[in-house]
């Protein structure tokens, strides 16, 4: 049988939202099985008497893709009482990338600090804290038959599999970007090796616009590739030839983790953002048919996306 994990401690991470601009802190805390992934955003008392949320307002959203509501160019979580924090697809890939299956996140404001545009330094910090195993098993959701999404030329569509595999394609006309497809298992700590450092990316264009439109004030060369043509203005160029379309495949592994869940199935996206993978994930389980969970027996585990990038300690009660 394969377990749930937690971080074995605490890890804390502090920079400026993408968006917003505004400085957060954020910890990670290990949690009890079956808790999740849950956010809760400890700054409420000062939004209320800002007016921002009402007073009373639950703090917690839990990071599930039935949460999700529509948003510029990232994905925002949000709660019933209207309470949300937003970016959180580079801190999502991160824990499923890892193995990790329940934490509380606390963060004192309402957008995930960008970091570097990446989500290497959230595994550095959670690697170097470890994980904890639980006294609870492992289920994963298994697709029984292809679920498909399209919105003009953008599809997204998930597909049985043996384990997770994303297929994705992406075509821009800049040339710095171009046509670039990728197709990866997932498991075996394929994320830390393949996805895990390549950054957000733009176009010159697309930053004056956004700026312009109030978005991503805490942007910067540093973390985000940001290209004008055949031009990588970023310092110090590319991570990866192709690491645009890697940095896409890192944003689904964080919105399939929505699924509450991992997923035992091929994601394929051509041209497909974070609205879109939502979408598929509202339309495989508005059909019942589609997918059934089931308990991780012991002769998986090596189909799962942290399989061998962290040892977990000896179990914990639940």
């Amino acid at each position: 049988m394969i377990v749930q994990t937690t971080l074995a401690k605490t890890v804390t991470f502090e920079g400026v939202g993408l968006h917003s601009g505004a400085p957060v802190r954020m910890a990670l805390h290990p949690a009890p099985a079956d808790h999740g992934i849950t956010f809760r955003r400890t700054d409420l008392v000062q939004a209320a008497a800002r007016g921002e949320v009402k007073p009373g307002a639950d703090p917690r959203i839990p990071a599930l893709w039935d949460r999700v509501t529509p948003s510029k160019l990232c994905t925002l979580i949000e709660n019933a009482d209207g309470v949300s924090v937003s970016t959180i697809e580079h801190v999502m890939a991160a824990l499923a990338g890892l193995g990790v299956t329940n934490t509380l996140i606390e963060i004192d404001g309402p957008e995930v600090p960008i970091l570097d545009g990446s989500s290497a330094p959230f595994v550095a910090k959670i690697r170097r804290a470890g994980l904890r195993a639980l006294s609870a098993p492992l289920s994963a959701i298994r697709v029984l038959k292809p679920v498909e999404v399209q919105l003009g030329d953008a599809r997204a569509r998930l597909e049985p599999a043996a384990a997770l595999e994303i297929d994705f394609a992406i075509d821009f006309a800049d040339a710095a970007i171009g046509r670039q497809e990728k197709r990866l298992k997932m498991s075996n700590g394929a994320f830390v090796r393949e996805l895990m450092d390549s950054r957000t990316f733009c176009r010159q264009s697309d930053v004056e616009f956004m700026q312009a439109n109030g978005l991503a004030l805490g942007g910067t060369y540093e973390n985000a590739v940001v290209v004008d043509g055949d031009k990588v203005l970023s310092p110090g160029g590319l991570r990866h030839a192709d690491e645009a379309v890697r940095h896409k495949m890192l944003d689904a592994m964080g919105d399939l983790a929505l699924a509450g869940a991992p997923l035992i199935a091929r994601y394929i996206g051509q041209r497909a953002g974070h609205a879109l993978t939502n979408q598929l994930l509202r339309a495989l389980f508005a059909d019942p048919r589609a997918w059934r969970r089931e308990t991780c027996s012991a002769d998986e585990v090596h189909r799962l996306p942290g399989a061998g990038v962290l040892r977990p300690v000896a179990v914990a009660a639940r």
